[in-house]
């Protein structure tokens, strides 16, 4: 049995009953087999594989809090510092009732090579709780988040762990737990990233990961001499990735027909009306079915009595922005059949790994989430700089920058996969570019 075999086998038999880590874990040593074959020796000599797929420390705790009732509630809170082999650990923090010790582990896991890609000394972590924003009051938001911050503030830092938002967890949140840790530590530093403006914030933060998403997207569409312009793409999911990823490829010239939330789907055939979207799902917070008060063209598709989504629309570009497995085989037959040229991820593991290994063998331009979505934790490393430097950059200065690193991403994973003999496969390309970086810190530092 091969290095990376044993390994697999042994991840499965100590993580039981985390299918999501086990995904994670398998896509990205399948596709590093190359590099880990060529070294196998000296990484084996090091455990090197076995140091990467365990965590440096995980953290469970529980999270009690009252609700406008007066009752008190309990939910899990979650931090899994994964590898700080080139940075301080950096990951978001997700609120949702399908949170648990498997969805942590694998979005930690993955957040380690996405850091590494950017390019910017930050290492690899993730947490959360299965407690849902949905439907609270602000004071309840409050609450917990106050209650969740309590537990978490004693295992991060500034130069040690940098939490940031992710699902279910946006400004609002962000806020109420940056105020209980400075309440606590007796700190002003950029412990958490996603900042309101007027207290460490960075400009074009909350547009990073879409407007990322696109810049990418546009590259890589570049490299194989394709113009994004004209072009028509479907987006799934309807918060901040699928907004700024909506909003950035109608500046690039490409018109989005379709987004989605957890109940149903829209298609716009005269393109998503961008500020009709942020009015539903940023102020009013309300669900989908309101976009047709705003478009009556538009269809809305109730996804529980038509059982369809967006991946049935004929698209050149689709861009998955809402959340782990959402496009699966099916879908991506669907989307092959009305010709799609390319699939990059907006989301964490949108895609099952057969829907990949299916658009790639069709000859579909596909980018992996931890490069394609990598512009969020990019521009908050770029917020921890300015936090560092007690400097406020502006709009553009972080939009050049964050341009310039999604651009070097693509062209990175692009090269990676042709030295290794993989021409055209970002995946492969994104998992050895962002494991060499990692590889080589972790082999200078020794056995720790």
């Amino acid at each position: 049995m091969s290095y990376v075999d044993e390994v697999l086998a042994k991840v499965i038999e100590k993580n039981p009953a985390e299918p999501e880590f086990h995904q994670a874990v398998k896509e990205v040593l399948d596709s590093i087999r190359p590099v880990v074959d060529a070294n196998e020796e000296l990484y084996r000599k090091n455990a090197i594989l076995e140091r990467l797929v365990e965590p440096d420390r995980q953290f469970k705790f529980r999270v009690a809090w009252v609700d406008d009732k007066g009752q008190a509630q309990v939910n899990t809170g979650y931090r899994v510092q994964f590898n700080n082999s080139i940075g301080p650990y950096k990951g978001g923090l997700r609120l949702h009732p399908s949170v648990y010790a498997g969805i942590i582990k694998f979005l930690g896991f993955e957040q380690v090579f996405k850091n590494s890609l950017t390019g910017l000394p930050i290492g690899g972590g993730k947490g959360g709780s299965d407690f849902d924003p949905k439907g609270k009051s602000d004071r309840e938001v409050m609450a917990f988040c106050q209650a969740f911050m309590t537990e978490l503030a004693k295992y991060i830092g500034a130069d040690i762990d940098v939490p940031a938002g992710d699902i279910g967890t946006g400004a609002r949140e962000i806020g109420f737990m940056y105020g209980q840790y400075k309440r606590i530590k007796n700190l002003y530093e950029g412990v958490l990233t996603g900042k309101g403006l007027s207290y460490g914030g960075s400009l074009a933060r909350t547009e990073a990961t879409g407007y990322g998403l696109l810049y990418l997207t546009e590259e890589l569409l570049k490299m194989n001499n394709i113009d994004i312009a004209g072009k028509t793409c479907a987006v799934s999911g309807s918060g901040n990735v699928a907004i700024y990823a909506t909003e950035k490829a109608h500046q690039l010239g490409a018109k989005v027909v379709t987004c989605s939330d957890s109940t149903g789907w829209v298609y716009d055939p005269d393109g998503i009306d961008v500020a009709a979207l942020k009015e539903i799902k940023e102020v009013k917070r309300a669900r989908l079915t309101e976009y047709k008060k705003y478009r009556p063209n538009a269809e809305y598709h109730d996804k529980a009595t038509e059982g369809t989504n967006q991946w049935s629309v004929k698209v050149d570009i689709a861009l998955p922005c809402a959340t782990q497995n959402e496009l699966n085989l099916e879908d991506a037959k669907a989307l092959v059949a009305n010709g799609v040229i390319a699939v990059c991820e907006g989301a964490n593991m949108p895609t099952t790994l057969e829907a990949t290994e299916y658009l790639q063998e069709k000859g579909v331009i596909f980018a992996p989430g931890k490069a394609a979505n990598a512009g969020g934790v990019a521009t908050s490393a770029l917020e921890m700089s300015q936090n560092s430097e007690r400097l406020s950059w502006t709009f553009e200065e972080v939009d050049s920058k964050l341009k310039g690193i999604m651009v070097n991403i693509a062209h990175n994973i692009s090269d990676a996969a042709e030295k290794y003999g993989m021409p055209g496969n970002y995946v492969a390309g994104a998992n050895i570019a962002g494991f060499e970086k990692v590889v080589d810190a972790m082999l200078a530092q020794g056995i720790c």
